[in-house]
């Protein structure tokens, strides 16, 4: 495939977020599964996390409270 000069990738290549190497078409955009699964795991406990503005929490969630 790399011959063909017609032929464009639909995307660039990649590097895996977690160790740096080529991220494969299998795992993507990890360069393997137990890269994608230290990735799960840093979400799972808590190493990554979304921030929230401090008025999301103080509405309740646009939830009825006293119903």
């Amino acid at each position: 495939m790399a011959d063909n000069p017609k032929l464009v990738p639909l995307r660039p290549p990649r590097t895996c977020p977690i160790c740096g190497k080529r991220a494969t078409r299998e795992a993507y955009p990890f360069c393997s599964k137990r890269c994608a699964d230290i990735d799960l795991g840093n979400w799972l406990t808590g190493r990554y996390a979304i921030p929230a503005s401090p008025d999301d929490e103080e509405e309740g969630g646009g939830r009825d409270e006293e119903a």
